[in-house]
């Protein structure tokens, strides 16, 4: 089990600052992006100045996929399928502790009962 802090950025403002302009971001922590609805939210660097890597998140936490990013690119990474979340943690997060397509992510979020995009 691995114990993720993550900020959460819900609404449309907070979605479009992301973790841009940090200069650091401690082990373990991350940031949830939430969506109102499924669709295709693509994600790039431009003013973010850490390396990061993201996992695109279906409903259940499970992943869909992982993209790594590059500090200040404004290439896009897209989710693999419609999606309403997606984690951003330092990059290799995912990786070092062995998570891909198919993995899942538990928590709030993704709990029996929860109301999607809360």
């Amino acid at each position: 089990m691995h114990l993720i802090t993550a900020e959460v950025a819900a609404s449309p403002m907070e979605r479009q600052i992301g973790l841009m302009h940090r200069p650091s971001m401690p082990a373990n922590h991350g940031m949830l992006f939430i969506f109102e609805e499924p669709g295709a939210h693509c994600f790039w660097m431009k003013n973010t100045l850490l390396p990061l890597s993201i996992a695109f998140l279906a409903d259940d936490g499970s992943v869909v996929n992982i993209a790594d990013m590059q500090p200040q690119s404004e290439a896009s990474h897209c989710p693999k399928k419609p999606v309403r979340y997606a984690l951003e943690m330092n990059q290799g997060w995912f990786d070092k502790r062995g998570l891909r397509a198919g993995s899942r992510i538990g928590g709030e979020p993704f709990s029996p009962g929860a109301v999607p995009g809360r």
